[in-house]
């Protein structure tokens, strides 16, 4: 008799209607793909490139380091990009359909090559220190403190310490940032919206201009947000201005943290532990600003000048004022910029070009000052190594590739040179020995040989993998 009200226990496995009904289990149908959208998180499905290293697509929704070095590979070399817009000396320089304005820059970047040994030392030196804004005494000290520093709470203090001066080095390029918000805003709004965005806009330029940090704020949180909330809400305008506005509050946000009042409260916090009261008391807030804006001012190394007139000439060819071929490839050497300066980089980066002997010359240095012990060089032990990449490419010869390790005064070196010089290389190789025996460096290995294939970053340098073991996702 059928069981209509259920009344016994079901035995598992002998369920008769379990049994006529079983329900298969499947994952999702691989044929069946998500449309790309950024702005919402999707369920997982066969996309394939979200998981394929070697997708070409502009998109990688995987990982924001996998991003990075896909574009490191497919990037072309910075020194490949300047050579192309400068080795040509006044062909490419005064090339047709170009600009008096662009010219001009031009022709300065062609003066600021020209260096002797000592500008060249210092031209070297000056990119160094303007590579870090956390450089001197002070910040040694605050590197030492958080070394051993035995909680999370002195940890995070210091962090918040640092992210504050962060912003507030950064004060006139945020203020520049928020100035184009705004105008570009105002140039997205209607006219009768327009008008009044453009008059606030007069008023924080004004501001800005008078070093008036809390008006600045003041006139964006309650004059500008209020104003374009309305806008908003009438005119349910979700476009390029809400954009802009989302940008804003993150400068805001970051232009209120790097206020001074901000950077002496947690300073003072910092006073308070045990561990830097001793070394930060006698430290008051007058010093302790005379301190931080010393350690910024590197506004007038030849380093900065150099890349404020590439970065001005870049920027007018690339709003049409330079050739085609000019156009592309700033395109291309600020692309190889960008990659090579990227967060993902864990090497410090140089660019050397000069004028020398009559010969121009573009040299990119890569440097990694704690690499691991390379057993091919030195043998097996011995500690951690220094490694350096430099690439040069001399004009009329073509590109050389020079790998140097050294471990404390033991240096091993291996050029690959053009075709042009391989006749040469014993030459080279008596001349690299003698260079670093004078400077009291014992060469263990020199070899000079033509090269098959350039080198690459990845290759000489597998420290750049290391951010595979971290946590990384790409929203």
């Amino acid at each position: 008799m059928a069981d209509l009200l259920g009344a016994t226990n079901p035995v598992p496995g002998y369920d008769k209607a379990a049994t006529n009904r079983s329900i298969p289990v499947t994952n999702t149908p691989p044929q069946l793909q998500n449309v790309p959208d950024l702005d919402r998180v999707t369920r997982a499905d066969g996309r394939t490139e979200q998981q394929n290293g070697d997708y070409k697509g502009s998109i990688r929704y995987d990982s924001n380091f996998q991003t990075f070095v896909q574009r490191l590979k497919e990037t072309p070399g910075m020194m490949e990009s300047i050579t192309k817009v400068f080795a040509g000396r006044e062909g490419t320089v005064v090339s047709s359909g170009m600009a008096d304005g662009i010219s001009g820059e031009m022709a300065k970047i062609m003066q600021m090559l020209q260096m002797d040994e000592k500008q060249l030392l210092e031209f070297l030196m000056a990119q160094g220190k303007s590579g870090t804004r956390f450089g001197g005494a002070f910040f040694a000290l605050l590197r030492a403190a958080y070394a051993r520093a035995g909680s999370d709470s002195v940890r995070t203090e210091i962090l918040q310490f640092l992210k504050s001066y962060s912003d507030h080095s950064a004060t006139a390029h945020i203020e520049g940032n928020m100035l184009r918000n705004l105008s570009s805003m105002a140039d997205a709004m209607p006219a009768r919206w327009a008008e009044q965005m453009r008059q606030m806009l007069a008023q924080i330029q004004n501001s800005i201009a008078s070093g008036d940090r809390k008006g600045t704020i003041s006139l964006l949180q309650k004059g500008v947000f209020p104003y374009m909330s309305s806008y908003v809400e009438q005119t349910h305008d979700m476009g390029l201005p809400r954009e802009l506005l989302s940008l804003l509050t993150l400068d805001l946000a970051r232009y209120e943290n790097g206020s001074e009042d901000k950077l002496q409260e947690l300073f003072h916090q910092l006073k308070s532990y045990g561990t830097l009261k001793t070394q930060l008391q006698m430290i008051d807030d007058e010093s302790l600003m005379l301190i931080l804006r010393s350690s910024s001012r590197h506004a007038d190394s030849p380093a900065l000048r150099f890349a404020d007139s590439l970065a001005a000439a870049a920027d007018r060819a690339l709003r049409g004022e330079g050739s085609l071929e000019l156009q592309q490839g700033m395109k291309d050497l600020m692309a190889a910029m960008l990659v090579n300066e990227s967060v993902y980089m864990p090497l410090n980066h140089y660019i050397l070009p000069l004028e020398w002997m009559d010969k121009l010359l573009f040299s990119e240095l890569w440097v990694d000052p704690d690499s691991e012990s390379d057993a091919s060089f030195f043998g097996e032990g011995g500690g951690r190594v220094s490694r350096y990449l430099l690439k040069v490419d001399v004009e009329s010869l073509g590109m050389f590739d020079v790998l140097l390790v050294n471990q404390k005064e033991n240096v091993g070196v291996q050029i690959a040179c053009p075709e042009k010089a391989a006749p040469f290389a014993k030459r080279m190789e008596e001349a690299v020995t003698q260079i670093l025996v004078r400077n009291e460096l014992k060469p263990k290995f020199v070899s000079v040989k033509k090269m098959e294939r350039p080198l690459t970053l990845t290759e000489v340098f597998p420290k750049i993998f290391a951010e595979r073991d971290g946590i990384n996702v790409k929203a």
